[in-house]
């Protein structure tokens, strides 16, 4: 990508962010907009009542190919994304042997010797270099982030206003397929899949065709949305970020995420280690957690979950029994929430949690499934 004058790295949307009086924050390197001028909160309810339009050129992209390749993806990954059918999206985790999570993913499986996968912007170099590491075969695995730009459309008028933009066979597209066509006489892979809890495309399309596609769905009404209200929106839809609730020391199990665990018939890096904790079960869990709107508290990444219980804890030892992993006032949903790693005593929903929130007390609840669910 580009380099600009501060070093951080540019998507090929910079400029149309710039134009249309984004603030730019440097986001792992990048030079990324977190808000324009209609603000966080505005983004973020467009998003849920009608488009918005994300740039996540950001990402990574790359190419696992060769007549090899389905038992290359079956041995790196949790889901069984090597036996979905052609045209199927799977989101699965790359695991390390000991359970821990290298990166959440989607692998597109556009045939049985060549899987497209997009990865998280701040892992590329890590996850390239784990897939070079582990595939083998005559397998290549080819990088193709840096020509690559990736445009997310969201919300519940998105599919319609693709769809108008296309051939009008995009509404009969499944949630998490893909095939290839044109959106606004662009040449893209359309992906029904999206990061927002809202029903959606990303639109994968060379970097020199990316400003005539995003100009077309902002002129069409998509409503740019920076990174601020993407993370609103997907904390509420109770999705991971690595780096935050997924990492190198929790596994899938401890996540929740055992949906996209595939363990029977199949061996996988991390998989006798998950057999294993599935069988003796967690000891920790990633959990969900409310705070009433009354107290006016937001619990942030990072904040200590306290047990004051005297009895369980003597003069001189720690108290400290979880950690909060994101947080944020909620927009869609009244009060605050956050997801935390707690003991599985702490995690069956209804139980109060204490969070030290820059050394005040405040209770949060826990609470199961998504904080919003659309419609």
């Amino acid at each position: 990508m580009t380099e600009r004058p501060n070093n951080r790295k540019t998507t090929p949307l910079w400029d149309a962010h710039k134009a249309a009086g984004a603030r730019l924050i440097d986001f792992g390197g990048w030079d990324m907009p977190v808000s324009y001028p209609a603000g966080t909160i505005k983004e973020h309810q467009a998003t849920r009542t009608n488009v918005g339009l994300f740039d996540v050129s950001h990402m990574g992209e790359a190419y696992i190919r060769g007549a090899n390749a389905r038992a290359q993806v079956d041995k790196l990954t949790t889901n069984n994304c090597a036996a979905a059918p052609v045209g199927k999206a799977v989101y699965t985790l790359l695991c390390r042997p000991d359970g821990g999570v290298v990166d959440d993913c989607i692998f597109y499986k556009r045939a049985d010797d060549e899987f497209f996968v997009i990865f998280n912007a701040g892992n590329t170099a890590k996850d390239l270099e784990w897939f070079r590491e582990h595939v083998t075969g005559g397998c290549d695995v080819v990088d193709v982030s840096d020509e690559t730009a990736l445009i997310a459309v969201q919300g519940p008028k998105a599919v319609a206003m693709v769809d108008a933009l296309s051939d009008g066979t995009l509404a009969r597209m499944p949630s998490f397929t893909f095939k290839d066509g044109q959106v606004a006489g662009v040449d893209c892979t359309i992906n029904r899949t999206g990061y927002t809890g809202e029903d959606g495309f990303e639109l994968a399309c060379k970097n020199e065709h990316a400003r005539a596609l995003w100009d077309a769905l902002a002129g069409a009404g998509a409503q740019p949305v920076g990174l601020g209200a993407r993370d609103s929106l997907r904390l509420e839809a109770k999705l991971p970020l690595y780096g935050n609730d997924l990492d190198d020391d929790h596994t899938p199990l401890e996540a929740g995420l055992g949906w996209a665990v595939k363990l029977d018939g199949r061996e996988f890096f991390g998989a006798p280690r998950l057999r294993e904790q599935k069988a003796s079960g967690v000891t920790r869990q990633l959990v969900g957690f409310t705070i009433a709107p009354e107290l006016r508290a937001v619990a942030r990444h990072g904040y200590a979950i306290i047990d004051r219980n005297p009895d369980r804890f003597s003069a001189n030892e720690s108290n400290v029994v979880g950690t909060v992993t994101s947080g944020g006032p909620g927009i869609s949903v009244p009060g605050a929430i956050g997801l935390a790693y707690v003991p599985t005593s702490f995690a069956t929903p209804g139980t109060t949690l204490t969070i030290d929130c820059r050394g005040k007390d405040v209770p949060a609840t826990v609470v199961s499934g998504k904080f919003y669910k659309r419609s």
